[in-house]
């Protein structure tokens, strides 16, 4: 297992924040979210990072005031964006379309793409120079719901990073936006694919009514103390990396019987044990793991194209700690394949009507591991005129929340990487567990920033 953990050293000076606003009027109005939108697990600030490389085609285009002006004619389009979320009856979200516009930051960094390295990369150690904490900025009501900061790098690159008010918008919806901002750079003036608001698509029924069990939003309270609690101020990021040759090594263990199975199922399931088994949880103690489902395309789901709330549910696998870790990986991907069987329209009502029976219900928190499978967000295909991303992505996971997403590492090499958060001794057992189960094939790469 390699690490590379030297540390970054850069200075990055930034302009002074300012609001972006739509280039024309747009509606005043009040729009309510969904009521998927608006879950207390989703009222919460979600980072995504690109590294652009220089191109010598653009010699002479500043970035940061390309992608500004574009901001600004994609807001006529995505205006919610530019408001303000308000709170009404029953902890119901609405946006007030004020038109106050998304904070933007410019600013330049004296080092290059070539020197950040390894650090391209979720957790990426410079995060914080990256995306800039505007005092303030970051309540889920009265804020801006979008934060952009533009960072030009010496070589002629720069780094595009971006906040956003996860109630708004899921990974797709998100790079919707994201894709007409790069259309409008290249010379379009109407998004291709025109947004739809239409978030009563997603609403729960009249009268609603829980029809589904939803291990996902369970309270906890019985537990025998071994499901230690994530201090957020101590805990270790690191990101790991899984080449093509170490998912068909552990593609590989699977026996035929299992049918087949996706890269994402594989990979989780591996992680999932290893973590769960660095927990040292109480072999009865139940565990969970919660995988994002995605609506858009899905057979049974009417989600018109330009739709671009949040549009997934996460229903749970749970088991004994025991059953997990004594069990060979199958076990736990048979249990990935039985909550993704679940997912149906009526299961997705069944979350909505839940949402407003028990007052917007937060996710299990201990003993569940949430992961979001990010591979096909297309992230990596957002284009403002200098090519694609080098790594566009989430830039961290959060306590109990991980995503996977494609990657190059600066090897070339073509995979898949997971950055995960943990307490110090956890991490230090959880390399430990990855090592031992991979111990008879190439080991998992891990790129290590200790925040």
């Amino acid at each position: 297992m390699a690490s590379s953990s030297s540390p970054l050293v850069f200075s990055v000076k930034r302009c002074a924040p300012e609001f972006v606003r739509p280039t024309n009027p747009t509606p005043r109005e009040v729009k309510q979210l969904s009521d998927l939108d608006d879950q207390e697990g989703l009222r919460f600030q979600v980072p995504v990072i690109m590294f652009y490389p220089n191109n010598p085609l653009m010699k002479g285009k500043d970035p940061a005031k390309v992608i500004k002006e574009a901001l600004g004619k994609a807001l006529v389009y995505y205006y919610p964006f530019a408001g303000r979320l308000i709170e009404g009856d029953n902890r119901k979200l609405m946006v007030d379309c004020t038109g106050e516009g998304v904070l933007f930051i410019e600013a330049d960094a004296d080092t290059t793409l070539e020197n950040l390295g390894d650090s391209i990369q979720p957790m990426c150690p410079c995060y914080e120079e990256l995306l800039y904490d505007v005092p303030g900025s970051r309540g889920i009501l009265g804020s801006p719901l979008i934060l952009i900061q533009v960072t030009r790098l010496r070589c002629g690159g720069f780094i595009f990073a971006l906040r956003l008010n996860h109630t708004m918008s899921d990974g797709p919806g998100l790079v919707q936006f994201l894709s007409a901002i790069s259309e409008m750079t290249q010379g379009l003036s109407v998004p291709s694919l025109l947004p739809i608001w239409q978030r009563e698509l997603l609403n729960a029924r009249n009268p609603p009514r829980i029809t589904r069990i939803h291990h996902e939003y369970e309270e906890v309270t019985n537990t025998k103390g071994t499901l230690m609690a994530m201090d957020e101020n101590n805990l270790v990021h690191q990101s790991f990396f899984f080449d093509l040759k170490e998912i068909r090594a552990l593609r590989n263990r699977l026996p035929a019987s299992l049918g087949a199975c996706s890269t994402f199922e594989v990979l989780i399931a591996y992680v999932w044990r290893c973590r769960t088994i660095a927990f040292a949880v109480d072999p009865d103690e139940v565990v969970r793991i919660s995988c994002l489902i995605n609506m858009r395309g899905k057979r049974g789901f009417d989600l018109p194209p330009g739709y671009y709330g949040n549009a997934f549910v996460y229903p749970a696998s749970i088991t004994k700690a025991g059953m997990l870790c004594k069990n060979p990986l199958e076990y736990a991907i048979r249990l990935l394949k039985k909550a993704k069987a679940e997912m149906s329209q009526e299961y997705m009502k069944s979350v909505a009507d839940l949402m407003v029976i028990k007052g917007r219900s937060s996710f299990t928190q201990p003993g569940n591991y949430i992961i979001s499978d990010l591979t096909h967000a297309g992230f990596g295909e957002v284009d403002f005129g200098w090519g694609k991303p080098v790594y566009g992505g989430v830039a961290r996971a959060l306590s109990n929340i991980s995503f996977c997403m494609r990657f190059r590492n600066s090897k070339g090499e073509e995979g898949n990487v997971i950055p995960i958060c943990l307490p110090p001794p956890v991490m230090e057992r959880f390399e430990q567990e990855l090592k031992r189960m991979t111990k008879e094939a190439e080991p998992v790469r891990l790129i290590t920033s200790k925040l």
